[in-house]
C-alpha cells in the first residue's frame, strides 16, 4: 500500500469519471472565481474617475452582451447538474451481476464477511472487473467508509443499511478509511483494500486463514444455538438460525399456510401493508421486520410476530438477510 500521494491512483472504473467532473469544477471555479475578481478589479482602477481615460464610447446597453454574459454561466451550470446527475445515479445503482459482501462498523474497526463465510476485520479483498457491493451497517455510531483511490464513500449508520458499490480495476493495496469523526480512536480505524485478479481471489476466498469473530477476537465456533459454525456460508448459516435458532420456518412456510408470509422471493418486490400502503423489500424491510415486526405489517396477516430486538447480532442479521435474499433466487434466474 502507497504513501499518501498528492491525488489518490485511479483504481475504479469511477475514479476517471469523478476526477474528470472534479477538475472541471476546479477549472469552472477558477475561471469565475480567481481570474473574473482581478478584470473586474482592472477595470475599476483603469476607469475610475480619476483616471483620465477615454470615455467617448460607452455603451450603456447592449442585448447580445447581456444575453452572452447569461446564457454562457446558465449552460456550463445546467451541463455540469445534469453531468453530475448522471453520474449520481450510475454510482447508486449497482448491476444486478454484483458481488454482494457485508460490511460491520464499529469502534473502531471494519468487519467483512464474504459469502461464503470468510471474514476479515480492517481488510477487503475483492476482485478486479467484477461490480462488487458492499452492504453496509454500524453497530454503535456512524462511520463512514472511504476508498480514496477508488472515489467511494458512504456514511454507514446504526440501525440501518446502507450500500455503495465499486469495480476494481487495478491490482494493487489502497487505502481505506473511516471518513466520519467516530470517536476518541477515530484516527486508528483505517484498513486496506486489496484488489485481486479473480483467480488470486477465488483461490484466496477458498484458504483456510484464522478465524476472526464480529468482535475482532479469534478462536473457533461460538457456542450459542443462535450463531451459525463460523466459516459457514452466509446462505447456509442464515438457514439454520431461520429454520432452527429462531425457528422463523414454523411460521413462514413456503406453501403459503403459515400464519405469516411465505418469503419465498420476497427481497426485491413490493409488499402491501395492512393499511393499503406498498413498499419496497429491500434490505432495511427485512431488518425492520425482524427486529420491529408491528412496525409494517403485510395485509392479510395479524400482528402476532414477537420482536427479536436485542437477540440477533449484526452479524447473525447480515446472515438472515443472505438466505432470505437467496430465497427463489434460483427460481428467478
Amino acid at each position: 500500500m502507497r504513501d499518501f500521494p498528492l491525488f489518490p491512483e485511479q483504481a475504479s472504473t469511477f475514479a476517471g469519471p469523478v476526477d474528470a467532473l472534479y477538475w472541471t469544477l476546479v477549472g469552472l471555479s477558477l475561471i469565475f472565481g480567481g481570474v473574473l475578481p482581478f478584470i473586474i478589479l482592472y477595470l475599476m482602477v483603469r476607469y475610475h474617475r480619476s483616471q483620465k481615460a477615454d470615455r467617448t464610447n460607452q455603451v450603456h446597453s447592449s442585448l447580445p452582451l447581456e444575453l452572452t454574459w447569461t446564457v454562457i454561466p446558465l449552460v456550463l451550470v445546467l451541463a455540469v447538474f445534469f453531468w453530475g446527475a448522471f453520474l449520481y445515479i450510475e454510482i447508486r445503482n449497482p448491476p444486478d451481476r454484483s458481488l454482494e459482501i457485508y460490511v460491520i462498523g464499529k469502534q473502531w474497526m471494519w468487519h467483512v464477511q464474504h459469502p461464503n463465510g470468510k471474514r476479515e476485520n480492517n481488510e477487503l479483498h475483492v476482485p478486479i472487473g467484477q461490480p462488487v457491493r458492499l452492504v453496509m451497517t454500524s453497530q454503535d455510531v456512524i462511520h463512514s467508509f472511504y476508498i480514496p483511490a477508488f472515489r467511494v464513500k458512504q456514511d454507514v449508520l446504526p440501525g440501518r443499511y446502507t450500500t455503495m458499490w465499486f469495480e476494481a480495476t487495478e491490482p494493487g493495496e489502497y487505502h481505506l478509511f473511516c471518513a466520519e469523526y467516530c470517536g476518541t480512536e477515530h484516527s486508528l480505524m483505517v484498513g486496506r483494500v486489496v484488489a485481486m485478479r479473480m483467480a488470486d481471489y477465488e483461490r484466496w476466498l477458498t484458504t483456510p486463514g484464522e478465524i476472526i469473530l464480529p468482535d475482532g477476537s479469534t478462536g473457533g465456533a461460538v457456542a450459542s444455538p443462535l450463531v451459525g459454525a463460523i466459516g459457514d456460508p452466509m446462505v447456509l448459516a442464515g438457514s439454520q438460525l431461520f429454520a432452527t435458532g429462531l425457528g422463523c420456518a414454523s411460521c413462514h412456510r413456503n406453501d403459503g399456510l403459515g400464519i405469516g408470509p411465505n418469503l419465498e422471493g420476497i427481497y426485491g418486490t413490493e409488499v402491501r401493508l395492512d393499511n393499503g400502503e406498498l413498499v419496497f423489500a429491500d434490505e432495511n424491510y427485512l431488518r425492520e421486520s425482524i427486529l420491529n415486526p408491528a412496525a409494517k405489517v403485510a395485509t392479510g396477516y395479524a400482528n402476532v410476530m414477537p420482536t427479536y430486538d436485542g437477540q440477533v447480532s449484526e452479524d447473525q442479521m447480515n446472515q438472515l438477510l443472505a438466505y432470505l435474499k437467496s430465497l427463489g433466487a434460483a427460481d428467478a434466474e
